[in-house]
């Protein structure tokens, strides 16, 4: 395959990442503990999904989400092919305030310029998944924004449009009007299936924004399926959500630290404000970074803290 190619193919896989933690355990908040339902998950969750990480100071944040203490979560969405690890190409904090019933999404543009923490040299953010895993991105974007990451979810991109039509169809509010030949996106309220979302998100060259409005969608997706997933009529749709997380994703939460956390920060999703780090563009040996001023490092560390 030509290196072409591998762009061409990349840019297909490169979508966004979804809250899916937030998803089911909102799904299991709504008081629908059937017994079958509850094994299925929590087998699914612990043999399947979890995966913990050194960086990640797992007592800490268990005395944390006791005490009901504001929390971090690092969203990773991950193009992995075959054999190949992938790199993040979407990064994310979810800081959940349950004091103050707020949710604060914070992306991070994957060109950011910034040490990865482990190898001790500068490089793209997203580099630092394809180097070290999800263990070396929680430690390179800690010291980058100068915060604890609390927990990680990690999504691989196919299953992203299984989590919509299961859940689906869900609503946006899209700011501008256009069309890729297979969808026609009207400026206004717009409701997307699975297929749809992913022409949604993918949609970059019409956008005047450029990537920066490819994320801004990838934060509506968030938002979107969060409110579709805390409706009482997701409930029965709990057991195809499970099976497809159980392929897709892999977290440093168990199903009892899922269960622990949603019950005192569930009503975080009253209140969802988003953010995306900002920073000029540079060209480094032929390379594109996005570098980020200690200005803005500090207001996003704040927005977090």
């Amino acid at each position: 395959m030509t290196r072409t190619e591998r762009n061409k193919r990349g840019s297909r896989q490169k979508w966004l990442i979804i809250p899916v933690v937030v998803l089911l355990t909102l799904l299991l908040g709504t008081g629908v503990y059937g017994y079958s339902i509850l094994n299925n998950a929590k087998e699914t969750v612990n043999t399947k999904m979890h995966k913990p990480v050194e960086s990640i100071d797992i007592e800490k944040t268990k005395k944390k989400v006791k005490a009901t203490e504001p929390v971090n979560v690092l969203l990773l969405g991950v193009d992995a092919r075959g054999a190949d690890k992938g790199r993040s190409d979407a990064l994310m904090v979810l800081s959940l305030d349950p004091k103050n019933d707020a949710m604060q999404i914070v992306s991070i543009p994957r060109d950011t310029r910034t040490t990865i923490v482990g190898k001790g040299f500068m490089d793209k953010i997203n580099h630092a998944y394809a180097f070290g895993g999800a263990d070396m991105s929680v430690a390179t974007v800690e010291n980058f924004l100068d915060i604890d990451i609390d927990y990680f979810v990690r999504l691989n991109m196919e299953g992203l449009q299984e989590v919509v039509d299961e859940i689906g169809p869900i609503t946006v509010e899209n700011e501008i009007a256009w069309s890729d030949g297979a969808y026609d996106f009207p400026k206004g309220t717009v409701s997307m299936d699975g297929d749809k979302t992913m022409h949604f998100v993918r949609m970059r060259k019409q956008d005047p924004a450029g990537d920066f409005g490819r994320t801004k969608r990838q934060r509506q997706i968030i938002e979107a399926i969060i409110e579709r997933g805390a409706t009482a009529g997701s409930v029965t749709k709990i057991h195809g959500m499970i099976n497809i997380l159980g392929n897709n994703m892999e977290t440093s939460m168990d199903f009892d630290d899922m269960k622990n956390l949603f019950s005192g920060y569930k009503d975080t999703r009253k209140n969802i404000n988003s953010y995306m780090l900002q920073g000029t563009g540079t060209m480094i040996d032929g390379i594109y970074y996005m570098n980020v001023s200690d200005e803005e490092v500090a207001k996003v560390k704040e927005m977090l803290d």
